[in-house]
């Protein structure tokens, strides 16, 4: 029996796939749970245009985040903080603080997305990955100055 999942099932298949799979395991377990349903014609085409409308929703996005890439590359993010002899902050600067900042200026980016391999502990300026998609990164420019 062809069937098309509307759940992924462990072992059998995920959300958006048609299979064939047996008729008791269907009709006993599968369609009683409402994992999946039988894959009639009018069914494969709402499928089909779910499919199209989720690309165009990815697409989108990644236009979206590939602009938002180009914004932040222009943009220059000033913290203060307070500074010791020859450049050493006390503390540092973390993603978070970069996200509070970009905040203030209307950018809503989440910290786990900036990448920084250690937090900042000098003054100046330091360059900043921020993945904002997948295959879609933006760098950010953040000063640190003396408070």
């Amino acid at each position: 029996m062809k069937v098309i999942f509307l759940q992924d099932v462990k072992g059998q298949g995920k959300k958006g796939e048609v299979k064939e799979v047996s008729e008791g395991y269907a009709r006993n377990f599968l369609l009683p749970k409402g994992y999946v349903q039988i894959a009639t014609e009018g069914a494969k085409k709402t499928l089909d245009q779910i499919n199209a409308s989720i690309q165009k929703k990815k697409e989108r996005e990644k236009e979206e985040a590939q602009a938002l890439a180009a914004k932040l590359s222009e943009m220059t993010v000033v913290i203060k903080a307070k500074a010791g002899e020859g450049g050493r902050l006390f503390g540092a600067i973390t993603s978070k603080q970069i996200a509070e900042a970009l905040e203030k200026q209307k950018i809503t980016i989440d910290k786990r997305k900036i990448e920084l391999d250690e937090p900042i502990r000098t003054l100046g300026v330091t360059k900043v990955t921020i993945k904002l998609y997948p295959d879609v990164k933006g760098t950010l420019s953040v000063q640190v100055v003396e408070e």
